[in-house]
C-alpha cells in the first residue's frame, strides 16, 4: 500500500468524479492526506452535491480530467471555491513522484 502524501496547501478538499469502481479499486486516501469527497457530476449538474462553503477550496479530480473542468464550473456557478486538477489521477500520480 502506498504511503500517502500531504497534498500541497491551499487545496482544501479533493472531490473525486471517478466511477465508484474506480474509486474501490484505487482509493485517493492512499495517495494524498487531504480530506476526499466523492461526489457524481450528475450530482454537481443537478446541484444535489450537498457541498458548503465551510469544505473551504474544493480542487476536483477525475480519471483523465476532461469532466472536473465541467463539474468545477457548476460548483463556482453554485457560489463554491472551486477548480478542477488538471490531467486526473495521473497528473496527480506523476506530481507526487515529482516527475511533473
Amino acid at each position: 500500500m502506498d504511503t500517502p502524501v500531504s497534498f500541497p496547501q491551499g487545496l482544501g478538499t479533493v472531490i473525486d468524479l471517478r466511477p465508484q469502481e474506480l474509486r474501490f479499486a484505487d482509493p485517493l486516501e492512499r495517495l494524498i492526506s487531504a480530506r476526499v469527497q466523492p461526489v457524481s457530476l450528475a450530482a454537481i449538474e443537478a446541484g444535489e452535491h450537498g457541498l458548503t462553503p465551510e469544505l473551504g477550496h474544493l480542487t476536483v479530480i477525475c480519471e483523465r480530467g476532461l469532466r472536473s473542468g465541467l463539474a468545477a464550473q457548476y460548483l463556482r456557478a453554485d457560489g463554491l471555491d472551486a477548480a478542477a486538477y488538471p490531467g486526473g489521477v495521473p497528473a496527480l500520480r506523476r506530481a507526487l513522484a515529482g516527475d511533473d
